[in-house]
């Protein structure tokens, strides 16, 4: 969430950054937002008047009850002052919770530092590493390469619908020695802490990293049902919700930042308006798993954790001997709650082209406006943080990647030599 001070103090300012976000659009209905604003400031400057009066007339009632003389009408006056201001009050909690609420549907402003483009066509790519594979034979996708291994898209189907896959046998563990593989890496390497989460959440989880109220049509969600009330709930679709709201509402110590974070854990997403697109295969899926790596930093230290977080994902594909690709995005093509973001995009041989397989952000401030987690800084004033998350890496995509870029005439898969030990030492997949 924005600071409302950045619009009071520079409103045309603040709108002109957010138009060269995605679809740019009127983001706020700046005549509500003027009648709210405007009307807040008469109340408060009232609120000054009439606390003002109060004092003065109680000074003038203990002078009057000094000297004996009749305090009735001044007390009088007093009640109805504090029957003003209760209502006073009580109007302008809704005006607040109204700003708010206006406040929540804006996406948070691009760093100074990202390019402007109106969608990925404006994306920069930042740098390359390998060089993809020049295959003596006509290479096939993952859906081929994989269906003799035990990817089975039709049990999936069968058993959830489109965008489901079923894994068995060799694609199985591969699966998991992958997921297994990056967790070791994140954990042993690169200093995150390795975390077990929920992956149902409330809303106010959602609301506390950006999901909602925007994007509730993205999500799977529940009632859930059995207590005094029904409560609505969120099939996570990524662990960085939780993982990052384990510091919601806290005052955390200065000397105890960064916090690193790691969690394996699937990832649910209805794929609202991806009719039609990626639907052969695993690249987009409602379930899959992901590797997500989140850090919580003191504000001047959050540009440098974003590098580093994008060197921990380069290290995983480094290790599994996979081409890719580093982008800055630009300021059409960022999500909603970030500031700056690089995405990795992985070579994908079949469809001859590079492909996202993780996403590292620093949203700053943003989410930690909504879920109000500060530090005490130099002067021991409480600071909201900076929230960083990033990929580390999708699990689902790396199977795609080490399957087609593996791949081997016979129909056998190569073992990037990292990961063999997760495979009881197999050279090759057959």
């Amino acid at each position: 969430m924005l600071d409302i001070n950045l619009l009071r103090r520079d409103l045309p300012g603040v709108l002109a950054r957010l138009q060269t976000r995605k679809n740019p659009q009127p983001f706020l209905d700046e005549a509500r937002y003027g009648t709210l604003e405007a009307e807040r400031k008469r109340i408060q400057t009232r609120t000054e008047d009439l606390q003002a009066q109060r004092n003065a007339l109680s000074k003038q009632i203990g002078q009057r009850k000094a000297k004996g003389e009749d305090t009735a009408a001044l007390m009088a006056e007093v009640a109805g002052i504090a029957d003003e201001l209760k209502a006073g009050a009580e109007q302008l909690e809704l005006l607040q919770a109204e700003l708010q609420q206006l406040l929540m549907a804006l996406p948070n402003l691009p760093h100074e530092s990202v390019p402007v483009g109106a969608d990925e066509s404006g994306n920069v790519e930042v740098r390359r590493w390998g060089t993809p594979r020049a295959f003596d034979f006509t290479p096939r996708d993952h859906v081929d390469v994989g269906a003799p291994l035990g990817v089975d898209f039709d049990t999936g189907a069968r058993l959830a619908g489109a965008r489901f896959t079923f894994l068995r046998g060799t694609a199985a563990r591969l699966h998991r020695a992958l997921a297994q593989f990056m967790l070791d890496v994140q954990t042993q390497q690169h200093g995150y802490t390795e975390c077990y989460t929920p992956y149902i959440v409330n809303r106010e989880i959602l609301e506390g990293t950006g999901q909602l109220p925007k994007f509730k049509e993205d999500m799977f969600w529940v009632l859930r049902g059995g207590d005094e009330e029904q409560r609505e709930q969120y099939l996570i679709s990524t662990s960085e919700i939780s993982l990052t709201n384990t510091v919601r509402e806290q005052i955390l110590d200065a000397a105890a930042l960064p916090i690193k974070l790691t969690a394996h854990s699937p990832c649910f997403r209805s794929e609202a308006g991806s009719a039609g697109r990626d639907t052969r295969g695993m690249i987009r899926q409602h379930q899959f798993d992901k590797v997500e790596m989140v850090q919580i930093t003191h504000p001047e230290q959050s540009a440098e954790a974003l590098e580093q977080m994008v060197g921990h994902a380069e290290a995983i594909l480094q290790q599994l001997e996979l081409p890719y690709r580093v982008v800055a995005l630009c300021t059409g093509d960022m999500g909603f709650g970030a500031s700056k973001t690089y995405d990795l995009e992985v070579w994908i041989p079949a469809q001859a082209t590079y492909r996202e397989i993780s996403s590292c952000s620093n949203c700053d401030a943003f989410q930690a406006r909504r879920m109000q987690t500060r530090f005490r800084n130099a002067q021991g004033k409480p600071e909201l943080v900076h929230t960083l998350n990033g990929s580390g890496l999708a699990v689902g995509r790396a199977l795609v990647a080490v399957l087609e870029n593996h791949q081997q005439a016979d129909g056998s898969v190569h073992v990037p030599a990292a990961l063999r030990p997760y495979l009881g030492g197999q050279e090759f997949l057959r």
